[in-house]
């Protein structure tokens, strides 16, 4: 079975990193994966996103999809077209720090704010993709953690500790088994 993700947020907001994150986990926990970026006119500011394939068996759908298993919004600006995607039964997971009114049955995670406990408020995107890794059941938090550890190059090593917190704090959040309550399943 094949799980189409898709993330969206504003340039800088760190969208290309948690596909990127996402994407290696998967692939660490032995998956087939398939990752595209797309990016607006500006480089900050401007939309950006990824589309994120995870398969047990070869891929068979481009990397463009056109109905998507689960979405992650970084921020509300470019969510609508995202949400416009999501299958019914879908797992819609946001900043609930950004949205105000996050779309019924959506997982709003006050990602801003793990971010900042974490130590980074850069790492807003990870804190969203650690509660949408335990909601969902995608990939593990180790695998995640490792993920992250290939994703980040040499001159931006020191934000290790903050970037591995920010994914525990997101996966532990809200501190009870978040895949019964957005009903989330296995990839």
């Amino acid at each position: 079975m094949e799980r189409e993700i898709l993330l969206t947020g504003i340039g800088g907001q760190g969208v290309q990193l948690a596909a990127r994150v996402l994407a290696l986990a998967a692939i660490h926990e032995g998956r087939e994966v398939m990752c595209l970026g797309t990016y607006g006119g500006t480089m900050r500011g401007g939309d950006t996103g990824a589309t994120v394939i995870i398969a047990e068996e070869p891929i068979s759908s481009p990397p463009i999809v056109s109905r998507a298993w689960a979405a992650l919004g970084v921020s509300p600006r470019y969510w609508p077209p995202v949400q416009a995607k999501l299958r019914k039964q879908g797992l819609a997971v946001v900043n609930g720090d950004l949205f105000e009114a996050p779309a019924a049955g959506a997982l709003a995670v006050p990602a801003n704010r793990l971010a900042v406990e974490a130590g980074s408020p850069l790492a807003v995107s990870l804190a969203l993709l650690g509660a949408f890794a335990a909601a969902s059941g995608a990939v593990g938090l180790d695998a995640l953690i490792h993920g992250m550890e290939e994703s980040l190059p040499p001159y931006r090593r020191q934000h290790l500790p903050q970037n591995k917190t920010a994914l525990q704090l997101g996966f532990a959040w809200p501190g009870e088994n978040p895949a019964a309550a957005a009903g989330g399943s296995s990839a």
